[in-house]
């Protein structure tokens, strides 16, 4: 239960404030990541053999004619793509024109589809009806090919909306996959088929995959070892990279006093950072990863000062503040939080104007405008609180579509990203909004209640949309979850639709809308949050992408 902590306040010392507050447990990492350091020497020799390599795997593999599929796929589980790009698009493209000329291969048709299909190629789920039989059903010889029931198993997450056919494929393999599982623990495939069950491909982090995968593709008798040794290589010197970004981040947390200032809010700048590892990894994203980790630490302080701590007439003066955005408005503001809060905010946009050219400042003011939508839907949770008051289900979801935080973190992930990628277009788009974000917000808000809303249910908070589906189609809460699930799964659905080519906006920047739901997946999928409450599954990641190196 919460506890109530009675504060005296420095500046009104005649004045007791009574705050519901709630105790987070500190970070679990002490120290271990502040200091990273790695012999320059050391840095280089291991980025000119990787050079080597890449151009290696260019002229010796690319060029030949070695299963392209199998390649295409490897390259992308190995997190090796990022380096072939061109290549890999021309692969696809020649493979996209050959759709209905292949053999009945279950597995090859099904990574074919999937692998076009991620890439936006409009390939027809009817490549499937051939392994029916004349009852509609898909056929019982298929059980026995466990490579092939992987292979369209994991190809059925990349369906839309209304596609019963991959609905069914998904139905079929998932039932058949789980026998495998429970029944056959010594087939060589269950381990990976337990991981594709818990989560598929198409939900999981880039980088947790390839560190699975490099493993699974070592002990493969048919492996290339010249793949294999890029693929480690490789890891380890992203780990380096990344490992230095996360003491820097430390370091700017550190230096600002943020869990000695803000004692009340969550000291999570590991995890944070891990969150915007999981949207973009590729060292060319180096600014744009730093700026946005930055803004995830200080939205989570935001956060937990309307959520778990402000009074309300603080709140509204914070509030006022914000949208002015101007530092004279901080003698405004009591308590001395608030002020240390506000000038650490505004500071903060200054330092990243400062690292941008100024014809990306563009970028920066829409994102400032966004922050400022996220605290004015703060503060209406924060009034509901105060007033009691119980929202319908539409009425929670206008406000908490914003008070998520996706909308604001999607469009300040483009501000660091270069001109080339990111234009004027790409603002309008996202204004507008487009169906993969709407998607991937709703997703967010649906997933992070499910997950949340028991511990925040435990002291005093609006009620979570949950509560408010119940309230409005009076249903139980049972009932409530699985809908609310159904339509997570549908919004996934709606994801995929819109990476069809040709596409509104260039494809990375549908990769970032679809990395941040990958994340969301991890963090609440559960059915707990995990970023609150660091549990098994954000410890292991983070110790798989930022503790330890691959064994060479």
């Amino acid at each position: 239960m919460s506890n109530i902590q009675v504060l005296a306040s420095s500046q009104l010392c005649d004045k007791i404030i009574a705050r519901p507050t709630i105790k987070f447990h500190p970070s679990i990492w002490g120290d271990r990541f502040l200091h990273y350091n790695i012999s320059e020497q050391d840095l280089v020799c291991k980025q000119e053999r990787v050079e080597e390599l890449i151009q290696v795997v260019k002229k010796e593999i690319l060029s030949s004619n070695h299963d392209q599929l199998k390649l295409i796929d490897n390259l992308q589980r190995l997190g090796l793509s990022y380096h072939f790009e061109s290549e890999i698009e021309k692969l696809l493209e020649q493979l996209s024109t050959g759709i209905h000329h292949q053999n009945n291969n279950l597995h090859d048709v099904s990574l074919r589809f999937r692998l076009l299909r991620q890439s936006g190629f409009k390939v027809s789920s009817s490549i499937f009806e051939k392994f029916k039989d004349e009852k509609g059903n898909f056929k019982e010889s298929l059980i026995t090919d466990v490579p092939g029931l992987l292979s369209l198993y994991e190809a059925s997450h990349l369906n839309y909306v209304g596609e019963s056919i991959l609905d069914e494929a998904l139905a079929f393999t998932t039932t058949h996959l789980k026998a495998i599982v429970a029944n056959s623990k010594d087939h060589p495939l269950s381990h990976q088929i337990s991981i594709a069950l818990h989560r598929p491909l198409r939900k999981t982090i880039e980088r947790l995959h390839a560190r699975f995968y490099i493993s699974i593709y070592e002990k493969d008798a048919s492996h290339n070892k010249l793949l294999l040794e890029l693929a480690k290589l490789d890891f380890n010197l992203l780990q380096c990279f990344h490992k230095n970004e996360l003491s820097e981040s430390l370091r700017w947390w550190k230096e600002h006093e943020f869990a000695n200032k803000f004692p009340f809010a969550r000291d999570r700048m590991v995890e944070l950072y891990f969150w915007i590892l999981g949207v973009y990894y590729e060292p060319k994203y180096s600014r744009a990863r730093k700026i946005l980790t930055k803004v995830i630490a200080l939205t989570s302080i935001t956060d937990d000062i309307y959520d778990a701590y402000g009074t309300i007439d603080e709140l509204q003066l914070l509030t006022k503040a914000i949208q002015r955005w101007d530092i004279s408005c901080i003698d405004k503001l009591e308590p001395e939080y608030l002020k240390t809060y506000y000038k650490a905010m505004l500071d903060s946009y200054e330092e990243f104007e400062k690292e941008l050219k100024e014809e990306e400042l563009y970028k920066l003011q829409y994102a400032k405008e966004e922050m400022k939508r996220l605290i004015g839907a703060y503060f209406e949770e924060a009034e509901w609180l105060n007033k009691r008051y119980f929202p319908s289900f539409d009425e929670h979801l206008r406000v908490s579509y914003i008070s998520c935080g996706n909308t604001m973190l999607i469009s300040t992930s483009f501000v660091g990203m270069d001109n080339d990628i990111v234009t004027n277009q790409t603002l309008q788009w996202l204004s507008k909004p487009p169906k993969i974000v709407k998607a991937s917000t709703l997703l967010s808000r649906f997933m992070d209640d499910i997950g949340s809303r028991k511990f925040e249910q435990e002291r005093n908070h609006i009620p979570s949309v949950v509560e408010c589906y119940m309230k409005q189609y009076g249903v139980s809460e049972e009932e409530a979850c699985e809908e609310l699930n159904k339509r997570v799964d549908n919004y996934w659905k709606e994801i995929n639709e819109d990476f069809i080519r040709p596409t509104i906006v260039p494809f990375p920047i549908l990769v970032r809308v679809l990395n941040f739901t990958k994340v969301m997946d991890l963090l609440y999928k559960e059915g707990d949050d995990q970023y609150t409450h660091v549990g098994k599954v954000f410890k292991e990641s983070i110790a798989a992408l930022l503790i330890d190196p691959i064994p060479l």
